[in-house]
C-alpha cells in the first residue's frame, strides 16, 4: 500500500511546486492519533488493536486570500466502508475546525465541512479512496462564500496564526480519530520544505 502511494505524493508535491508563488501562502498539518484531543488508541470492535491511522494535508491560500485549495491524503481510514471489514474505522466526516483561542491541545467548532456533515463545498470536492489498501486523498477548495455559518474571511486571522485544525471522524471516533493542525509554511523556503517534507514522509510510511 506505501509503495504504491509514493507516486501519488511524489506528484502532488511536483505540482505544488509547480503552481505555487511566493506570493500565495502555504500551510502543511501532519494528521496522527497523537495530535487529536484526548489521544485515539484505534481498536477493532473486539478491542485487538487496528494500525495507527495518519495523514498529510497541504492547503494554499491565494495571493488574493479569497480562497485556500487543499490536497490531503490519509490512511488506514475506510474511505468507503468496504476498505476493510471492521466499522471502526470507517470515515464518517471531515472538517477544519477554528477558533480565537485553539492551541494543539483545545478544540474548536467546524468552520468548514469536506466530508460527510456538514460539507460546505459540495462543487469541487474530490474523493478518491485507494484502489488497493485502507485509505485515500480528498482535493477540494474553500471558497469565499462558504462556510459552516462563517468564510474564509472572517478565518484567516485563525488559520494564519496557528488556531485552526483539521479533523477526520470515524464511527470509533466520533469527536475525531486523526487530527493535524495548519501551520503556515515560512518563505523563502516554502517550497523547499514542501519536497523535502514529502521525502520524509514517504521514507517514514515505507518503513512504517
Amino acid at each position: 500500500m506505501f509503495r504504491r502511494s509514493i507516486p501519488l505524493i511524489a506528484s502532488t508535491a511536483v505540482m505544488l511546486l509547480a503552481t505555487s508563488g511566493f506570493a500565495q501562502t502555504i500551510l502543511f498539518a501532519h494528521l496522527s492519533n497523537g495530535a487529536e484531543v484526548p489521544p485515539t488508541n484505534p481498536t477493532l470492535q473486539n478491542g485487538q488493536p487496528r494500525p495507527a491511522s495518519f495523514g498529510d494535508a497541504t492547503f494554499i491560500l491565494n495571493a488574493a486570500q479569497t480562497e485556500m485549495s487543499m490536497d490531503v491524503t490519509v490512511f488506514n481510514l475506510d474511505f468507503t466502508g468496504t476498505q476493510t471489514t471492521d466499522p471502526n474505522d470507517n470515515l464518517q466526516n471531515a472538517h477544519i475546525h477554528a477558533g480565537p483561542n485553539v492551541t494543539p491541545t483545545t478544540t474548536a467548532g467546524v468552520v468548514w465541512g469536506f466530508f460527510g456533515a456538514p460539507q460546505n463545498t459540495p462543487d469541487d470536492v474530490v474523493v478518491t479512496p485507494f484502489a488497493t489498501g485502507v485509505g485515500g486523498r480528498i482535493t477540494a477548495t474553500w471558497d469565499q462564500a462558504e462556510g459552516n455559518n462563517t468564510n474564509l474571511t472572517t478565518q484567516l486571522p485563525n488559520i494564519l496564526n496557528n488556531r485552526s485544525y483539521i479533523n477526520f471522524h470515524t464511527t470509533q471516533f466520533g469527536s475525531g480519530e486523526i487530527r493535524g493542525n495548519l501551520a503556515v509554511v515560512p518563505e523563502p523556503s516554502a517550497v523547499a520544505l514542501l519536497g523535502a517534507g514529502a521525502v520524509l514522509a514517504l521514507r517514514r510510511r515505507r518503513h512504517a
